[in-house]
Formats: structure tokens, C-alpha cells, sequence
């Protein structure tokens, strides 16, 4: 009894010594909080200000403030990342005819899974189930342009002599409106048109012949796509096992992981897209067919396009119908188009986002703008489309990968029973 009483007393005072110590190197000092020397403690020699810190190698780092270091830090960790986003846009934009297809493709992918995996169920071998589906969708896509075209072509000519007699009437209010402009002055404006037409001649010249260098490369995007398409319904497993092998195999999982999470994402986003944007078609294509508008179902698969550029799309699609509106039918009309067209966008915004979309894949306004601006700027129309889609990717990836793994504690060893102990306090 007299040689545990003793062992427990040696515990209870290294104890005391180790927690003074932790208080001491805490507060950077050679004695205890109370002024005392630890019991049976060594005291140990405090170096001198200024021979050195925790965060420093050397007395001259240590002689910098701490803020003027940490900013350098951040600097330079900051500039090196920026070189290497700037190297990695310069790569992506000497291969934008290869990542722009694969980008898009990605986006069809996402949209035909689903009735792949449909025909999957039914047991439909997948080669033909991809084949089926993406024939189909080729198929809905070209009929909905012929509608359009065939659309265009009927209905032109008379939009074309209705536009003529709103620009005599615009001439016409310059006339007797507040403005009161004269003939002569008419045809000055109207000669310094057509004098910067015949000065940019050239431009637009070079701008044909670029064109046709475009459709070019449309013409082969447009096939990589398909093909893209193709292998990434048929063989996207496969693809994706063959990528997250690239990875070290204690990241693997977590690739992985993350992976399949932004593809859900990814999935969900463009299911939610196209159901917001058929939504908002068949809404202000039902009020331009009421009001007898040119072109409705033209202008209506026009909003079905422009829905997939969130904001600024839906914009400029409304704002077509609503110059058709005011062209064809005076501005009383072209003022109900816009409250109509308002009307749908705030739906949209406001409860069919939110409500289909859900939180999985929300993102603030504020980033939806600076996406859709940054993508056209880089990369055009489809920039645009595909920013908003990749942004939503990145950050469910982040999320994931950021997210920390609980590992369940191993289980406690099994120990004797507790003996009873009797300690006496020291008086001391």
C-alpha cells in the first residue's frame, strides 16, 4: 500500500510539473504563473528577443515584421498560381478546337444519361441504346431547325415591308417630333452610314473570309462532338475508372468521390436547365401566338436557346421578341411582350430555379454573371454556355475534396479493474 500511495503521489506530481511546463512555454517564461519554480522542475534558459521566432530559419527574417512576411508569403504563392493558370489558359486556348467539343459533348452526355440508362433497364445492349438516343436527339434537334428556317423564309418578306414602314415612320417623327430635324440633316446621317459602310468594306471582307474559316471549324467541332458524345454515354465508366487510376491510391477514392458527386451535379444542372427553358419557351411562346406575333415559334425556340445562358441569354432573346413585337405591331403591344417576358424571368428566377434545381447546385447571382462574362470573353457564345455548368462542377469537386474523413476510433484496450486508491492531500 505504502509503494502505491508513493507512485500515485510521483503521478500526481508530474502532472502539476507537466502542465507548468505546457503554461511556461506558453507564455515564454522560466517560472510558473504564480511567480514560483515548478517543483522539482529544471529551469530552462529563455534565448534573447530577437535571436529568432517560431515562424522564422534566421535572425534576419525574424528582424521583418510578421505582417510584411505573411503578405510576402500570400504573394508569392499567389503569383505562382497565377502563372500557372495563365500557362493553362494559354495550352486550353491552342486546343480550343479539341476542349471546346469535349466540353460540349460533356454537357450532352449529362443530358442523354438518363434515357441511356432507361434502355439500359430494359435490357437493351448499350452500344444500340447509345446509338438510339443519340440518333433521336440529332433528329429532334435538326427537325426543330428546319421548323425555324422553313419559319424564317415564310414570314421575312412581310416582316421586311412592315420594318420599312416603322423606319418611315421613325423618319417621320424626327420630322414633327420634339426633334424637329430637317431633310438635309436626314440625309446627312444617312450619307455618313453609308460612308462608313464603303470605308469598312475590307473589314467585313476579312470578316467573311474568317467566317468561312469558322464554319470550318464548326464543321469539325460539330463532328467531334458527336463522336464524343458517343464514347462518353457508351464507355463513360471505363473512361473515368481509366482516369482516377492516373492518381496515387491513397487520392484515388477521394477522386473518385468527388468525380462522381460533380457528375451528379453536372446531371441535375442540365435536366433542371432544359425543363426551365422549355418552361420559359412554351410561357412567352404562348402570349406571342395570342397576339398573332411573326415568328413565334421561331422566337420561341430562340428563349429555349438563350435559357442555357442564365441572365444574360434569356435577356437578349426577350428583347428579340420584343423588337418583332414593336416592329409588327406598334409599341403598346411590344409593352405587353416585355411585362410578359419579365414576368417569365422572375418565374425562373425566383421559384423554378430554386424549386428544380435545389440546393445541390445553387450559385450566388454574383457568380453566375462573372461565369457567364469571364466564359464569353474567353471563349465567345460557348463560354458563355458551358461557365456556369463548370463553375457548379468545381465547387461540388472542392467541397468533396475539402470535406475531412472521420475515422471511427479504434476500440479502447481491454484494462483491470481500477483499484481503489487513497490519496492524502500534500499539505504542500
Amino acid at each position: 500500500m505504502r509503494r502505491r500511495l508513493r507512485q500515485a503521489y510521483e503521478a500526481g506530481r508530474q502532472s502539476v510539473r507537466t502542465a507548468r511546463e505546457r503554461e511556461r512555454s506558453r507564455r515564454g517564461s522560466t517560472t510558473d504563473v504564480d511567480g514560483l519554480d515548478p517543483i522539482g522542475a529544471d529551469v530552462a534558459e529563455v534565448p534573447p528577443p530577437g535571436d529568432g521566432h517560431l515562424s522564422t530559419s534566421s535572425r534576419d527574417d525574424a528582424d521583418v515584421p510578421h505582417a510584411l512576411r505573411l503578405a510576402a508569403a500570400w504573394s508569392w504563392r499567389l503569383l505562382v498560381i497565377g502563372i500557372v493558370g495563365w500557362a493553362l489558359l494559354r495550352v486550353i486556348g491552342s486546343v480550343r478546337i479539341v476542349v471546346i467539343p469535349l466540353l460540349v459533348a460533356l454537357l450532352l452526355a449529362a443530358l442523354l444519361a438518363p434515357a441511356v440508362g432507361w434502355l439500359l433497364r430494359v435490357r437493351v445492349p448499350r452500344t444500340l441504346a447509345t446509338a438510339v438516343v443519340l440518333i433521336a436527339g440529332l433528329a429532334g434537334v435538326v427537325g426543330t431547325l428546319t421548323l425555324v428556317v422553313n419559319e424564317f423564309i415564310t414570314g421575312l418578306p412581310d416582316l421586311s415591308v412592315k420594318a420599312s414602314a416603322g423606319i418611315s415612320q421613325i423618319q417621320e417623327w424626327l420630322r414633327t417630333g420634339p426633334l424637329h430635324m430637317s431633310d438635309g440633316q436626314l440625309d446627312q446621317y444617312i450619307e455618313s452610314g453609308q460612308n462608313w459602310i464603303n470605308e469598312n468594306t475590307q473589314t467585313l471582307t476579312s470578316g467573311a473570309v474568317s467566317t468561312a474559316g469558322t464554319v470550318v471549324e464548326l464543321f469539325t467541332g460539330a463532328l467531334l462532338v458527336l463522336f464524343a458524345t458517343f464514347f462518353f454515354l457508351r464507355d463513360g465508366q471505363k473512361i473515368w475508372r481509366f482516369l482516377v487510376g492516373l492518381f496515387p491510391t491513397g487520392a484515388r477514392w477521394r477522386v473518385d468521390d468527388a468525380g462522381r458527386a460533380s457528375w451528379v451535379t453536372l446531371v441535375a444542372y442540365v435536366r433542371a436547365t432544359v425543363l426551365v427553358a422549355f418552361i420559359d419557351a412554351v410561357g412567352i411562346g404562348i402570349f406571342l401566338v395570342l397576339f398573332d406575333i411573326p415568328f413565334a415559334f421561331a422566337l420561341a425556340a430562340l428563349v429555349f436557346l438563350g435559357a442555357f445562358i442564365p441572365i444574360v441569354g434569356a435577356t437578349l432573346s426577350g428583347a428579340v421578341a420584343i423588337l418583332v413585337a414593336l416592329v409588327d405591331s406598334g409599341w403598346v403591344t411590344a409593352l405587353i411582350i416585355l411585362g410578359v417576358v419579365i414576368g417569365v424571368q422572375q418565374l425562373e428566377g425566383n421559384v423554378l430555379q430554386p424549386l428544380i434545381m435545389g440546393r445541390a447546385v445553387a450559385i450566388h447571382p454574383l457568380a453566375v454573371v462573372l461565369a457567364v462574362t469571364a466564359g464569353m470573353v474567353l471563349a465567345g457564345i460557348v463560354g458563355a454556355l458551358v461557365a456556369v455548368p463548370l463553375i457548379a462542377v468545381i465547387n461540388t469537386a472542392v467541397r468533396r475534396l475539402a470535406r475531412r474523413r472521420h475515422v471511427a476510433a479504434p476500440p479502447p484496450e481491454p484494462a483491470e479493474p481500477p483499484e481503489t486508491v487513497v490519496v492524502r492531500a500534500n499539505p504542500a
